[in-house]
């Protein structure tokens, strides 16, 4: 039975509205107007590498079995679907539009599968040692989650790597690495069924008679997207620096010892809440992986271009460590970092920049 998939954000969320439109599930993306009529008008492009093949290939949305169209906030009927993937930048969350959207989300006890990389608050709430911990600083408005039970908000890890091609149209994705998705459950096990009827879907999705990759893989921790945070704070957000953002691969491998004491100690911290180390990736896996990925991070690449905020896992991870008694010198070297250059963004754009 073909679901109906409601996908907040256009970008990295075309990635995954891809994988559900092979699969034969209708997905509305929510989008600004002029994103909306280009993808009504021509659809999307996602260019994917298939394994053992040297070149991309473009998958458009119009090839495929399940039906795409775009929508603005204003214009979403939330009754017409069965599930929400979250996949806009935390910050953009507090545009005024998104947050009525969001508002009647929530009214409507819609599940909420999130494939950012800053984890919604009412899914922190889910794990224990966490429940009562005071987080909201990390968050560009804290009272977006608000109104939302914890138990219809999951996580799932967003490994690929995908950005938008710069000379491109805002309706082409092209992924570098395609590596899976990875969700925790529902806390109700009705929308664990749905969930797990879409793994099944995009698993059996074959191009060509080949394999196709970025699955969808469904796990019982919670635990299993915050794996995420120890390569975030080892490379994405140390691609930021006091001058030029540098690529992933220079923020790991330019001190891989450094790079490996960072992520252990974030490592450390998700199996003091609770993490299985069975949960979590090991370093020399995404060592290897970062040696592809010669580019900055859309974090380092938003402070660069002059964006005010951005997710913040890095204060969030911070918060966490201090609240546990477990601080460290390279994380608040990253923060303070960080916080210097979004501050040089505000300061020379004046109160405008805001």
């Amino acid at each position: 039975m073909a679901r109906n998939i409601l996908i907040l954000g256009a970008s990295y969320g075309s990635l995954l509205a891809t994988k559900l439109l092979m699969a034969g599930h209708n997905v509305t993306l929510v989008c600004r107007n002029r994103t909306a009529e280009l993808i009504n008008r021509e659809g999307t492009e996602v260019r994917l590498k298939l394994r053992d093949e040297a070149m991309h290939r473009a998958i458009r949305s119009r090839d495929l079995p399940g039906t795409l169209d775009a929508i603005t906030p204003g214009d979403v009927d939330v009754s017409r679907y069965d599930l929400v993937g979250l996949a806009m930048q935390e910050p953009q969350y507090t545009n005024h539009t998104i947050r009525v959207l969001m508002i009647r989300i929530a009214a409507a006890g819609l599940p909420c599968l999130s494939i950012m990389n800053m984890p919604p608050l009412p899914y922190l709430k889910r794990i224990p040692a966490l429940a009562e911990m005071e987080l909201e600083e990390a968050y560009t408005n804290a009272q977006v989650w608000e109104r939302f039970e914890p138990g219809l908000l999951s996580l799932c890890s967003p490994d690929p790597q995908a950005f938008r091609p710069a000379d491109e149209a805002t309706n082409v994705l092209h992924v570098g690495l395609p590596t899976n998705f990875k969700a925790a459950t529902f806390a109700d096990e009705t929308h664990n069924l749905l969930l797990r009827e879409l793994e099944g879907d995009i698993d059996a999705v074959k191009l060509d008679g080949q394999d196709v990759p970025v699955k969808l893989k469904v796990f019982d921790s919670l635990f299993v997207p915050l794996a995420k945070w120890s390569m975030l704070l080892t490379g994405n957000y140390r691609c930021i620096t006091p001058q030029e953002p540098r690529s992933i691969r220079d923020a790991v491998h330019g001190d891989l010892k450094l790079s490996q004491a960072i992520y252990d100690h974030v490592d450390a911290i998700a199996r003091r809440l609770g993490a299985d180390p069975q949960d979590q990736v090991p370093f020399a896996k995404y060592a290897r992986a970062a040696e592809s990925l010669l580019k900055p991070s859309s974090a380092a690449r938003a402070v660069a271009s002059g964006a005010p905020f951005i997710e913040r896992v890095d204060l969030l991870v911070k918060l966490i460590s201090q609240q546990l008694g477990m601080p460290n010198a390279d994380i608040d070297r990253t923060v303070h970092v960080v916080d210097q250059k979004l501050n040089e963004k505000i300061v020379v754009g004046g109160s405008g920049a805001l």
